[in-house]
């Protein structure tokens, strides 16, 4: 796609509820910085009831959007195209409008998370784990298994709510098991554990030695830092990784969506956007 003419101001948001905090506008700043593109992103507060007024009343200067959890459902029927990723776990946090007045969805959290285990030198799986068993764990799920997990475990307070992970898991040609929390006492290491429990919520049980001490821990929750589940697996010695990885490297895919229309399209400069981005939330 042609880059976009730097003349030209655009706006774009992350949504969401609360939303103050959100370290979304100081990545998307920095990297329309490096681009050369008079972009404004700022954070606007919304729930799924004002989704509808809220799209339908954005004028032509509007580029996309960015949207947190529950929106990233809420926003399904008001897009008019979904990519494969946000089709198959049924979560958009990416929506690009087009010229011609579409509304395309994207997720890039699978992606992001996939790239942030790259970097932390886990760019092969074969076993994985999952704590939590949401929206999150469902885009954890298939970067699990983009990066090549023959089964995954998923330990969740409610077990028969996690049907849905089975047959996700099945769709990506990964085994899912799934356990009650209590089946974190005993155990077996994994290659991969993903912390994917809302806001980093503490859990009554705690995870066995081996699996703590033996398995890589990515916590997704990165505010509050650390989270009771980082805390008891640094107690064992094990090793962690931070969630802003995957904020940072989903960000970037968003800001390729919003400035080239493709997330799999490589920016002008890339590198110094990528260091720009990452400086921002240091």
């Amino acid at each position: 796609m042609t880059f976009p003419d730097p003349r030209v101001p655009r706006n774009l948001a992350v949504l969401g509820s609360p939303i103050a905090h959100s370290k979304s506008p100081r990545l998307h700043a920095a990297a329309y910085a490096v681009l050369g593109l008079p972009w404004r992103y700022t954070a606007m507060e919304a729930v799924g009831a004002d989704l509808p007024r809220l799209i339908d009343g954005l004028d032509a200067s509007w580029r996309g959007l960015s949207l947190t959890m529950p929106l990233k459902v809420d926003v399904i029927p008001l897009v008019d195209e979904l990519d494969r990723v946000a089709a198959l776990t049924g979560a958009v946090n990416t929506v690009r409008f087009t010229d011609d007045g579409r509304r395309l969805g994207f997720n890039t959290d699978v992606d992001g998370l996939a790239r942030a285990l790259g970097e932390a030198g886990r760019g092969s799986v074969g076993r994985g784990a999952l704590v939590g068993g949401g929206a999150t764990a469902a885009s954890a799920l298939v970067a699990l298994a983009d990066l090549g997990a023959r089964s995954v475990d998923v330990y969740v307070r409610t077990p028969a709510r996690a049907d849905s992970l089975v047959d996700l898991g099945r769709e990506c040609g990964t085994v899912v098991e799934v356990h009650p929390l209590e089946g974190l006492v005993t155990a077996r290491p994994v290659d991969v554990v993903v912390g994917a429990l809302a806001g980093g919520a503490v859990i009554d049980v705690e995870a066995s030695e081996e699996i703590r001490r033996e398995s890589l821990l990515f916590e997704v929750a990165y505010d509050p830092w650390p989270s009771a589940l980082v805390r008891s697996w640094r107690e064992a010695g094990g090793e962690v990784v931070h969630g802003l990885g995957m904020l940072l490297h989903q960000a970037l895919l968003q800001v390729r969506i919003f400035v080239l229309g493709d997330p799999f399209e490589e920016l002008p400069d890339e590198a110094s956007v990528l260091a720009a981005m990452r400086a921002a939330i240091a």
